[in-house]
């Protein structure tokens, strides 16, 4: 199903109608069609309210970009960060009334930029050396913004249990997953759902039900630190479950937040029996379902209506992007009919916030915070010899990546069994960020950082060379068909098949060409190691981050391979400390071009 944000003009449109039914609607809440009616007892009394959301904020609090160490900026003119959107918050209740008005957040919160770094490994909320934590700054930012509820996101287990379980402890709101339980008891391990009331002056309260559901990802993507304690069923199980249950609680208004995206998709094949990308499936298969705010992969859908299968009847779907990006803005009106509300009306589009202030009291509030964190990322750790830049990593082997490479081998080599380190030894690694950039001179963590802006640990596992050529195949299926004799145009070669910069890994260790010419499956030629053809039953060990180790994205034969290494260290801070330790980055040390793109044989670039 195709699915279409809203351009500028529609959107402008759309908030202008919106604000005047809005307003309109408002004034017959407030008694003023009852004054003229000689009968109001018999008139149906009508009242609106907004449920405002927010997604994948990923510890964007203020407008920056800590591996930058600038104001963030983009082509697309965006602004990041809660303390905008708080402001178009206080906006939306100063014109509807604080009483019309709740804040839901769909997941993926503490984790994704150094602040969250910080407050979680460098000065974590769970404290240390015997010393209480800190508050965490999303805590603190979303407390001051009062919001009502927030999903799980997959991202909020990275750090482990117990920092997700401080940072729970900290919020005056609940973080709600239906689908996250117990994994002895396969009860709720976190609330499945709140809720809330809204007081009608002269009428029964509208009862909100607002469930949460995360990512079965999760058991995939942070194994090592949930597998045994949680388990993720799907969300549409989960949510015919709870949904009859907040209309047997007398919820006039039934709504989802959702850690999953609305296509249908799922990235990690069928290693796992739930569909990742399912809130269009909820919204089809589960009858009951006023509107779900959806979150997890980071586009921006104003507004989308799927039609519930059984009952025939809408289901408003919105998205806002990404961190800070975008505000939701939902608008329900309801008619009141023997004493039940009933929804008449319900629409959805997104806000940006880019054109006002922060939020002065966010800015109070966490400032000091923010400062510190820009003093640790611009510590120094060491020098560079020249300047590493990743631009060209997504379809050139460059010194920047082998970089990545050398570190994850030597960690791993470190780490063998003496059966296992007589065994050859590679890595794969892929490009997070085309924007990386290692300055020749002063080393900064940010400038690491922005190279390797995941937590990701790292693993060893053993894949035979026939194994390994499949992984390779499966990671080439990011290049367009390019038949030979027609020109490469690197700005359409990459991110075929919704493959994304952070999916595709290139290895080193094996010499190999990717041939693009070719069909998807045969695109690997002259994979060799130390100047042999791999054999297919020559066993290897590969060096990979605990992501893709778990099946993230799909990868074939590396989830159930067999482990030779594993450590719960961050691979960014292995590479800060290899530098650290060698006092300067000099490419001669690791840099080895192993890897080409051709055509039909001929390489494609010098």
């Amino acid at each position: 199903m195709p699915v279409s944000p809203l351009n500028r003009r529609e959107f402008v449109k759309k908030s202008a109608v919106t604000g005047a039914a809005v307003a309109a609607a408002g004034a017959v809440g407030t008694g003023t069609a009852e004054a003229a009616d000689p009968k109001p007892a018999k008139a149906p009394k009508t009242w609106t309210f907004s449920i405002l959301g927010t997604t994948d904020l990923h510890s964007h609090v203020f407008d920056w970009d800590y591996y930058k160490d600038a104001a963030y900026s983009d082509k697309a003119g965006n602004s990041v960060g809660v303390a905008r959107v708080a402001t178009l918050i206080k906006q939306q209740r100063a014109a509807k009334g604080e009483e019309h008005v709740l804040l839901v957040d769909a997941g993926d919160i503490i984790q994704g930029t150094s602040l969250a770094y910080y407050f979680a490994r460098v000065d974590p909320i769970t404290g240390k050396d015997g010393k209480k934590g800190p508050k965490h700054p999303m805590a603190v930012a979303m407390n001051h913004m009062r919001y009502d509820a927030a999903a799980l996101g997959n991202h909020e287990f990275n750090y482990g249990i117990d920092t997700l379980r401080k940072f729970e402890k900290q919020c005056h709101f609940p973080l709600l997953g239906a689908n996250a339980l117990d994994a002895k008891t396969l009860r709720p391990a976190f609330h499945p759902y709140t809720v809330k009331r809204i007081c009608v002056p002269g009428a029964p309260d509208i009862k909100v039900g607002i469930l949460g559901l995360t990512n079965p990802g999760i058991a995939l993507w942070d194994k090592d630190n949930v597998s045994g304690k949680m388990v993720f069923p799907g969300l549409v199980e989960q949510a015919k479950k709870y949904v009859p249950r907040l209309r047997a609680l007398g919820c006039d208004v039934v709504f989802l937040t959702d850690h999953s995206g609305l296509d249908g998709s799922t990235s990690y094949g069928d290693a796992l029996p739930y569909v990742e990308n399912a809130s269009n499936l909820v919204a089809e298969q589960v009858p009951g379902i006023d509107a779900i705010l959806v979150g997890h992969t980071h586009v921006e859908v104003s507004s989308y209506t799927v039609k519930n299968e059984e009952t025939g009847e809408d289901v408003l779907l919105s998205e806002p992007y990404c961190w800070g990006y975008r505000l939701t803005v939902f608008d329900f009106e309801l008619e009141l009919h023997h004493g039940q509300w009933k929804v008449t009306k319900k629409t959805a589009q997104t806000l940006d916030p880019k054109g006002v202030e922060e939020d002065p009291e966010i800015t109070k509030l966490l400032k000091a915070d923010h400062d510190l964190v820009v003093k640790y990322v611009n510590t120094a750790v060491g020098t560079c010899t020249e300047d590493l830049s990743a631009a060209d990593s997504c379809w050139k082997d460059v010194p920047i990546m082998d970089f990545i490479q050398e570190v994850q081998m030597q960690t791993v080599k470190a780490g063998l069994s003496a059966s296992d380190a007589a065994l050859p030894l590679i890595s794969v690694a892929a490009p997070f960020s085309r924007t990386a950039d290692i300055p020749a001179g002063s080393v900064t963590i940010k400038d690491i950082a922005g190279l390797y802006i995941y937590d990701n640990t790292l693993y060893g596992k053993k894949l035979t060379g026939a194994q390994l050529k499949d992984y390779l195949e499966y990671a080439a299926k990011y290049y367009h068909q390019v038949p030979s004799g027609t020109k490469v145009d690197t700005s359409t070669l990459t991110n075929a098949n919704n493959f994304w910069d952070y999916m595709y890994d290139t290895a080193a260790g094996v010499s190999y060409d990717i041939d693009i010419a070719q069909a998807e499956g045969s695109r690997i030629k002259n994979l060799t190691y130390n100047g042999a053809a791999v054999a297919d039953d020559q066993v290897f060990v590969v060096a990979v981050n605990n992501y893709r180790a778990n099946g993230g994205s799909g990868y074939p034969h590396i989830a159930t391979a067999d482990i030779a290494y594993s450590s719960t260290n961050e691979i960014r801070q292995l590479m800060i400390d290899y530098v650290t330790a060698k006092g300067a980055l000099d490419p001669k040390d690791f840099a080895v071009s192993n890897w080409k793109l051709t055509q039909d044989g001929t390489a494609v670039f010098s």
